[in-house]
């Protein structure tokens, strides 16, 4: 399963695993734990304080949750392109359906009846890749650091590379008692 969404997106890491912290000290304890889990890099866990809202460099905060820059540009541009060719191929099948059925309207006016299918269909396949590629997933939860990190606490926020690691550090996370989030 990895391996298909991987195909889809452009980034490394599909899901984000955040725990909230009180204090600097459980953060940064919480940090080498995290880092001793198999296969875990240290590109892949990152540590937030309110400092990091308040830094005057552009998109400091943005970078830090969404560190692969580049591999969101790939997963846009993906996205669209795979839904909106699966929209393409289902408007084909349906247009290809409702001629074999000899509905009165296709029949009428076939190449009408193609452009609107196909064309809604392939339209909605390419709103289905934006929605992907919005991830609304990970807006709520970066929604939610943003609002703790203003409140004074610490995020520990890891970037899993396969549902391995994302399972091993959820479970580590949840057992030091910290508020864990994850996005899908």
């Amino acid at each position: 399963m990895d391996y298909l969404l991987q195909g889809m997106f452009g980034e490394k890491s599909l899901t984000k695993v955040v725990a909230l912290y009180d204090d600097k000290a459980s953060a940064e304890a919480m940090v080498g734990q995290v880092l001793r889990l198999p296969g875990m890099e240290p590109t892949q866990v990152r540590l937030l304080s309110q400092a990091d809202l308040k830094t005057h460099r552009a998109d400091l905060f943005g970078r830090k949750m969404e560190p692969e820059q580049s591999g969101i540009f790939h997963t846009a541009f993906r996205a669209h392109l795979v839904a909106g060719f699966a929209g393409f191929v289902l408007g084909l099948l349906l247009y290809a359906y409702w001629m074999g059925t000899g509905h009165p309207m296709l029949a009428s006016s076939p190449l009408l009846a193609f452009i609107a299918i196909v064309g809604f269909a392939t339209t909605f396949g390419l709103l289905l890749g934006g929605l992907v590629t919005i991830r609304p997933d990970h807006v709520r939860v970066i929604a939610q650091v943003r609002s703790a990190l203003r409140a004074g606490r610490w995020a520990l926020v890891v970037h899993p590379t396969d549902s391995e690691q994302t399972q091993r550090a959820r479970e580590l996370l949840e057992g030091s008692g910290a508020k864990v989030m994850r996005t899908l």
